[in-house]
């Protein structure tokens, strides 16, 4: 079912008071994440500023495990920190909270666990805005990808922190490389999503692969050493899976309190691709999208367990841009097969389930869902698998400079496989 045939759901309560209910849910996510940091922090201020500090500094290309560097506290209110500035950044624009800016709300804050900084990020957004600008458009109507564009985060720590230029330079080159970044990046975005004619969810991660590329590419060529060193936390469930569960299964009560017709929503949600834009909080009601997002984070905390996956920054951020597109093209029936090729992929080749790189394609692979939404769970499984065997080596074009790497690869995936399943669709159809 494509969403756009849709017709807009006005609930009993209205798309207004839909409206309010996700911005109280977007907002309680973000104080959620803040306070369990601060309790993991021992309600400390000196223990979470200096790991906010220690952050600040970070190269951050991937991978940059903040819990491995900073301590698990400041980690989470790092996160919570980013969470709380996007939503006031799009309340601040006017543009409505409804899924896509959901998922940007819960993708920042999983991706301000292993590389975005309450540094890093601004001139990224600052550089799209100045394309805005210069374009002569509304500030909202590209916020949602200067937002997403905090993907290439790491080329403004990079070369702030980590390429040796002295002080005060170092400042100012790295935020004009992130200015130059963000300026760039709009319109590579939007060829990005005619290559994959919205089959890939990671639309701005796909995009800045390729901006990353380039910034990588000049770099090699005058010799720049990177600096960022690798950081991933091996550590077991005990202490996050607890919040995260009472975290979803909250979600789940709520949407169902909210909204009686949560169940019927969350049916029709699961007829729908998942292609690009697939708006659920607008379509099905807040109730029906609370109840998919917070399955969908059970689902992909039982895949950890189930891999025997580590619980640190990666793995929650990828766990939380699950549940974040879930608002936004995802939802079980079109998530899991990528997801389940993955697991296959990586237990048929010597990359294995328990390599950084795999656990990640493991959650991050569901960028794929639009495909088994479409084209069935075999086509799926199949992008699943293509998809790891991809993502453990395009991050070497960028060099960890476009922290949405399994974005990039999905980009590849979508780009290769949806004109051979169209030619496949047609010549069987034809055949028939």
């Amino acid at each position: 079912m494509d969403l756009s045939r849709l017709r807009i759901r006005r609930a009993a309560g209205g798309i207004d008071a839909d409206a309010k209910l996700i911005n109280r849910t977007a907002l309680g996510f973000a104080l959620a994440l803040i306070a369990f940091g601060f309790w993991k922090a021992g309600f400390d201020p000196a223990v979470v500023i200096r790991g906010l500090g220690v952050i600040v500094v970070q190269p951050d290309i991937l991978i940059n495990d903040y819990v491995a560097r900073a301590g698990l506290g400041p980690a989470f209110v790092n996160s919570g920190l980013l969470a709380l500035s996007t939503w006031a950044v799009l309340r601040l624009v006017g543009v409505l909270i409804s899924g896509p800016a959901l998922a940007t709300i819960f993708t920042v804050a999983g991706f301000a666990l292993f590389g975005k900084s309450a540094f890093n990020i601004w001139p990224i957004m600052a550089g799209v805005m100045i394309f805005t600008k210069v374009e002569g458009r509304p500030v909202k109507d590209n916020i949602i990808v200067a937002l997403f564009g905090t993907a290439l985060a790491p080329i403004v720590s990079e070369v702030t922190f980590g390429i040796g230029i002295p002080a005060p330079w170092n400042l100012v080159s790295g935020i004009a490389a992130g200015l130059a970044a963000g300026f760039f990046l709009t319109p590579v975005a939007r060829g990005a999503l005619d290559f994959t004619r919205g089959y890939n969810l990671y639309n701005v991660g796909f995009a800045s692969g390729f901006v990353g590329t380039v910034t990588m590419s000049v770099l090699r060529a005058f010799e720049v050493p990177l600096s960022g060193g690798f950081a991933w936390a091996e550590s077991g469930p005990d202490e996050i899976l607890p919040f995260l569960a009472l975290y979803f299964a909250s979600m789940i009560v709520l949407g169902l309190v909210e909204d009686e017709d949560a169940l019927g929503g969350l049916l029709r949600i699961f007829g729908t691709t998942g292609r690009l834009v697939a708006d659920y909080p607008r379509a099905f009601g807040i109730g029906a999208t609370l109840v998919n997002m917070g399955l969908m984070g059970f689902i992909s905390c039982m895949l950890v367990l189930a891999t025997g996956g580590d619980w640190n920054g990666p793995v929650v951020g990828g766990i939380f841009t699950v549940v974040g597109f879930a608002a936004f093209g995802k939802h079980p029936l079109n998530a899991l097969p990528p997801m389940l090729g993955v697991a296959l992929a990586s237990s048929i080749t010597h990359y294995g389930l328990d390599s950084p790189g795999s656990q990640l394609a493991l959650l991050f692979s569901a960028t794929l869902a639009p495909i088994s939404g479409a084209y069935g769970p075999i086509a799926g499984f199949a992008a699943g698998i293509l998809h790891l065997t991809l993502v453990h080596t395009v991050g070497h074009l960028h060099g960890g400079l476009d922290l949405y790497n399994n974005g990039f690869s999905g980009g590849m995936v979508a780009g290769i496989m949806v004109p051979m399943l169209d030619w496949i669709k047609e010549r069987t159809r034809h055949e028939s």
